[in-house]
């Protein structure tokens, strides 16, 4: 959308151009009527050309430069956005009072009046960013505006955690504030599950969408949809994880895939079952427990149980105590991004040894 805007204001920009020089040719060089319609005609023509080309180059080049203050602007602060247009600001106010005298010269004193505009409010917002921590001292920011800078920076949320839901619960409980980041390409994933033929599917779409509705009404959450994209790159996971390289911004995920992928590039991962393994109850080894033996498991003679927070336990030598309770002792546990796993010995078993 960018590239395309930028496009057609630079070719009407250039057929007006080439609309002036044919003008000044017919006055310069007497031509007949045809020959100055000719003239003009083809002006605006290689114009529109000459500005179609220069404003994909141009648009390229914007939408680009957009995308990188969009990610600037994610990681900074409230008081240093308000430093820097507060520069930008003054920078224009010393440019207006020259501008207004230059305007007197025509076409040339508008160029410079707008080339000071542009380097004197460069130089205010500059500036005002070197110099942000002692005006915040000035101002009194630090107090106020300041406080956002030592708070939690925004967050990426993957669609697996907005449909997983839990990310609410999180939330209302206070562990969770601040600002988390939704990319537009992660609406339409939602959008399309929603619309999706599958039932299964469908009531997953729709879930994720009124999980999202429900962090827009929280008062610790403020819910930003972004609409920075990377066409160039296809799957949402691939456009997850660049998003999240560019920006700096830790994602927010529940899928097992994406957090390996994601780490293996450098990108900083929150895994929510990893947030729910941690929180489960802690087993110590040479703890007794009583546990059903529910099956049996991968190596011979164990068998599996389950605790009441469905954390697994293996069980040596409990094939044989399928369907009874049995009291065991806890021997360790493996903390997997999947889940916890208990390993334990029948306490039978070990005092006879």
């Amino acid at each position: 959308m960018v590239v395309i805007l930028v496009r057609l204001i630079s070719m009407l920009a250039c057929s007006y151009g080439g609309y002036r020089v044919a003008l000044l040719l017919n006055d310069n060089y007497i031509l007949k009527d045809p020959q100055q319609v000719l003239a003009i005609v083809t002006g605006i023509v290689l114009g529109v050309l000459i500005g179609y080309v220069l404003g994909g180059i141009l648009g390229r080049y914007v939408a680009n430069l957009a995308g990188r203050l969009e990610s600037t602007v994610f990681r900074a602060s409230g008081a240093d956005v308000f430093l820097v247009m507060a520069g930008v600001f003054v920078g224009f106010l010393l440019a207006l009072m020259p501008s207004v005298a230059l305007l007197g010269f025509g076409y040339p004193g508008f160029i410079i009046s707008l080339a000071l505009f542009v380097l004197l409010g460069f130089l205010g917002g500059r500036v005002a960013h070197v110099k942000r921590s002692e005006l915040s001292a000035i101002f009194k920011l630090s107090g106020a505006l300041g406080q956002e800078a030592s708070g939690p920076g925004p967050r990426l949320l993957d669609t697996s955690v907005i449909i997983d839901g839990r990310i609410v619960d999180i939330a209302k409980s206070g562990f969770i504030d601040g600002t988390l980041v939704v990319p537009r390409f992660v609406l339409e994933e939602l959008q399309s599950i929603a619309d999706s033929a599958d039932a299964l599917r469908r009531n997953r779409g729709r879930r994720g969408l009124d999980i999202l509705n429900a962090l827009q009404r929280l008062d610790r959450v403020n819910v930003e949809i972004t609409d920075q994209d990377f066409p160039d790159l296809s799957g949402v996971d691939t456009k997850l994880t660049a998003l999240s390289k560019a920006t700096n911004m830790p994602l927010v995920t529940n899928d097992f895939n994406l957090n390996r992928i994601a780490e293996i590039q450098g990108v900083r991962i929150l895994n929510m079952n990893l947030l729910a393994s941690a929180l489960k109850p802690v087993v110590l080894p040479g703890e007794e427990m009583e546990i059903k033996v529910i099956r049996e498991g991968k190596e011979p003679g164990q068998g599996v149980g389950y605790l009441d927070d469905g954390t697994m336990v293996v069980i040596e030598n409990g094939r044989e105590k399928i369907g009874s309770e049995v009291t065991v002792v806890a021997t360790g546990v493996l903390q997997t991004p999947a889940g916890k796993m208990v390993f334990t010995e029948l306490k039978d078993t070990r005092q006879e040894a």
